[in-house]
């Protein structure tokens, strides 16, 4: 190896190292492997989502749909990017207390639940929404029905 190579390893390697050390802590810690699943427990690790998760297990929706089966795309690659997006995403806020309180849907994620709801009940609502799901100003299952998924937790 050249001399230039061997004394630049080192400044290299190190930040690499800690790097790849401090977010393999990170999501042992977190219990990251937990995230790769579908139960809903797993969504109430952090303590900001106890409020949804409670609610979820007094909703109608308990017998038949989990947390993913609304929050997630329903192809494989689409779920797992989601689910990797928002892991990011979830885990800088959280670090940096960066996130509203009470925790509030954003407009992409909205959109994936707007389409769950079409994927189960799109034959009751055809008429409904039919060429309109995706314009700004279209009727959104989440509007009226905001307390279906998350049912009221007292």
């Amino acid at each position: 190896m050249s001399p230039t190579i061997t004394r630049a390893w080192p400044t290299l390697a190190i930040p690499l190292g800690v790097a790849l050390g401090l977010g393999a802590f990170t999501f042992g810690y977190a219990e990251g492997t937990s995230y790769l699943g579908n139960a809903p427990e797993t969504c109430a690790n952090c303590h900001i989502m106890n409020e949804q998760y409670a609610g979820w297990v007094k909703g109608s929706h308990k017998a038949v749909a989990t947390c993913n089966d609304c929050h997630t795309p329903h192809d494989f690659a689409g779920k797992y990017a989601t689910k990797a997006r928002n892991g990011f995403n979830h885990s800088k806020a959280f670090t940096l207390q960066d996130f509203h309180e009470p925790i509030q849907i954003k407009a992409r994620n909205a959109a994936i639940l707007q389409q769950s709801c079409l994927h189960c009940h799109g034959d009751l609502v055809r008429e409904l929404v039919a060429g309109s799901t995706t314009a700004a100003d279209a009727p959104r299952c989440g509007h009226c029905h905001s307390d279906v998924g998350h049912g009221p937790a007292q």
